[in-house]
């Protein structure tokens, strides 16, 4: 049984909209844009630069293991 997946491209996947919209709204809220006047702001930078971080780095991740595993059947390996 020898099955060829394809993958899509990067920017054709729901999940590169949604971790694009997630890093740049943890752009926007590191960079105070989305600021609020409170005296805790800081923690609003501190939560968009996480958010930021952590959704490009989710995003990185899964098509690293959507490559992998389409390069791992493409030679055959497996059960």
């Amino acid at each position: 049984m020898n099955e060829t997946i394809s993958t899509k491209s990067g920017y054709k996947t729901t999940e590169f909209w949604l971790s694009l919209c997630a890093t740049l709204l943890g752009f926007l809220l590191a960079s105070g844009v989305m600021d609020g006047v409170s005296e805790e702001s800081w923690i609003a930078r501190v939560v968009g630069g996480a958010v930021a971080v952590l959704s490009t780095l989710g995003y990185s991740a899964s098509r690293a293991k959507v490559k992998a595993s389409a390069t791992e059947s493409d030679s055959g390996g497996g059960a």
